[in-house]
Formats: structure tokens, sequence, C-alpha cells
């Protein structure tokens, strides 16, 4: 039975040793708590700031985005004006120069087509004659007879 009650007292004081310890832990648990208690406190209240002012400050900011777009608009307004006028005018020049180049363009092709007609008569004209020219000669040559001796024909 030695072993049995040196068993029963190592195994006690451990039981003992380990209440005691565990005691010591919740003590200091506690304390812990009271300790960090006003720093959670601190730290809770300043995120709680934090957000707000965050929110405050998104909402200035969204405030001063908006009206810097509204003043961007209206500055922006007269050049965008300007470039429909603009394009406007271009549109109007492009359409005139547009309209004369068609005018320039049927002129020149009706003065090409009045041109080529004359030079076609001219050609017909030429080509007629030379070839009554021609058949003059011809006749003209025809009509002669040889002469007996070698040499020219007879007038």
């Amino acid at each position: 039975m030695g072993v049995t009650s040196f068993l029963k007292s190592l195994f006690g004081s451990a039981k003992e040793s380990t209440a005691s310890l565990t005691d010591k832990a919740e003590i200091a648990i506690a304390e812990s708590k009271e300790a960090t208690t006003p720093y959670l406190e601190k730290a809770e209240h300043f995120k709680d700031e934090a957000i707000e002012k965050v929110k405050e400050m998104s909402d200035e900011l969204a405030e001063k985005t908006e009206s810097a777009f509204e003043d961007i608009k209206e500055s922006v307004a007269p050049l965008l004006e300007k470039a429909d006028n603009y394009a406007d005018q271009a549109k109007e020049t492009i359409s005139e120069f547009s309209d004369k180049t068609a005018d320039l363009f049927e002129k020149t092709m009706e003065s090409i087509k009045e041109n080529a007609e004359e030079a076609i008569e001219k050609v017909e004209n030429f080509a007629h004659d030379a070839k009554a020219t021609i058949e003059e000669k011809v006749d003209t040559f025809t009509e002669r007879k040889p002469d007996t001796k070698k040499g020219s024909p007879k007038e």
C-alpha cells in the first residue's frame, strides 16, 4: 500500500496545485478584463468617431465633386455650343463646295462633250474630204491613158 498512498499523495498534491493554478489564472483573467475594459471602450469610441468622420468627409467630398461637375458642365457648355456651330458651318461649307464642285464637273463634262462632238465632226469632215480627194485623184489617174512611150502619161 505504500505505492497507493504515494500515488494518492502525488495525484492529490497535483490536484491541489492544479486547482490553485486555475484559481490564480481566473483571478488574472478577471484582473486583465478589468484593466483592458477602459481601453476596449476607448477603442470602440475611437472607431465610432472615425466612422462618423469618414461618413462626413465622404458626404462633403460627394457634394464638392457634384459641385465641381456642375461647374465643369457650365464652363464647357459654351465650348460645346461653339463646336456645334463650327460643325454646322463646316457642313454648310462642304455642302456649298460639293454643290459647286458638282456644277463645275457637270459644266466640264458638257464642255468636253461639245468639244468632242466638234472634234469628231471635224475628223469626219476631214475624213470625208480626204476620201473625196483620194477618189478624185484615183479617177483622174484612171481616166488618163498610158502613153506608149515610157515615161509620163498623156495629158
